[in-house]
């Protein structure tokens, strides 16, 4: 009797394991066919993808909580990594083990998504706060382009439009942290402390608003993570020693942050998929020729987590400078330790180490305080 207990308490596990709850993404598109793709990218870098049959697809497996993904339909077969700008069909969910259905005529971005009740509470936190920076993002693009080409080559309607995009993100970020001080048991109330962070988080905002949170909340991988941002951006205050790291180059060759000790260097923290990063790269290079033989260097650190896009782009812009990356994006710990959150971001590191800007460190802005520097 008793080795039949045993055995039965060994199979236990296993049962229970079979019976653990799934998720199912499932739909029809159109009436897509080969070579139509459809790709699933979890957060944490895991990638999935599948053919189109008749529209129909299907993808199924476990995740342990809450997760956000990107699904992208390549209508020819690619389109996996474009952006809405470039025709990029993408939509940005947050799923949990649900059963999901996702059914448009033509489109990811005209879809509707069903069954999952994770999917509609995040959408009625996008409700809440004025929209998705996907959809805001959108809004802008498509003014932009329904400007005539005069209007479109005119700083003064250009300006026009940033002051009036900026506007929207600044009063979406005020409905965030609201929604996050009303909401100190949702998920969603820490995804609204995140996105409203920005590339840099202002602890003395967030950080009240974080202890806030149930103690299930705080324990999930975004409120760690959040966490973690909060105890990075104690340390690396103007003055404070920047954090050191170590990374591969292009050619595998490891590159310490101390070997530069001696040097004003940038931290540039970007990616290829970043287009105001690479909007930024022609000042980059002008400025880094300036003072590259007085003792200024750059080091680029790319949260990108595909090798060749990360190679492509440095070739695309002929960058110069030293660039290095561990291909772990935002989970790298080079990144982490700097609380970065999101991109561009820049530190400015005097000869010491120490860090003597982390903020207004683009354009104009980097230009004056270089030449401050090496006057």
């Amino acid at each position: 009797m008793k080795t039949k207990i045993l055995i039965l308490l060994s199979i236990l596990p296993l049962f229970a394991a079979a019976q653990a709850p799934n998720f199912t993404i499932s739909g029809k598109i159109g009436n897509l066919n080969k070579p139509a793709m459809i790709y699933l990218d979890y957060e944490n870098g895991t990638e999935d993808s599948t053919v189109l049959v008749n529209g129909t697809f299907h993808f199924e497996g476990h995740v342990s909580e809450i997760t956000a993904a990107r699904i992208s339909l390549g209508h020819n077969g690619e389109g996996k990594h474009l952006s809405i700008y470039k025709g990029g069909d993408n939509i940005y969910p947050y799923f949990s083990n649900e059963n999901i259905i996702i059914t448009s005529k033509d489109s990811l971005i005209n879809a509707r998504v069903t069954g999952s009740k994770t999917f509609n509470e995040y959408a009625a936190y996008n409700k809440a706060i004025g929209g998705s920076i996907m959809e805001i993002d959108r809004i802008f693009n498509n003014e932009f382009n329904s400007g005539t080409l005069e209007q479109r080559k005119d700083t003064n309607f250009i300006k026009a439009l940033d002051v009036k995009f900026r506007k929207a993100i600044a009063d979406r970020t005020i409905k965030q942290i609201q929604f996050a001080k009303d909401h100190p048991d949702s998920f969603f109330g820490l995804v609204a402390i995140e996105e409203s962070a920005g590339s840099k988080m202002n602890v003395a905002i967030v950080e009240p608003i974080y202890n806030a949170f149930t103690p299930e909340l705080r324990a999930t991988s975004l409120g760690k993570d959040i966490a973690q941002r909060i105890n990075a951006a104690h340390a690396i205050g103007v003055g404070d020693p920047a954090p050191l790291f170590t990374l591969n180059n292009t050619n595998g060759k490891p590159i310490s942050l101390a070997d530069l000790k001696g040097k004003i260097v940038l931290i540039d923290f970007w990616a290829s998929w970043c287009e105001p990063c690479r909007a930024e790269s022609p000042n980059l290079k002008i400025q880094y020729k300036l003072y590259k033989d007085k003792g200024f260097e750059i080091i680029s650190v790319s949260v990108d987590n595909d090798r060749k896009s990360w190679l492509k782009a440095i070739s695309d812009d002929a960058l110069p400078w030293i660039q290095v990356s561990d291909l772990k994006a935002f989970k790298s710990e080079a990144v982490r330790s700097y609380g970065i959150g999101g991109v561009p971001s820049f530190f400015l590191i005097d000869r010491d180490g120490k860090i003597i800007a982390n903020t207004n460190l683009q354009g104009a802005s980097l230009n004056k305080k270089l030449a401050e520097i090496f006057k």
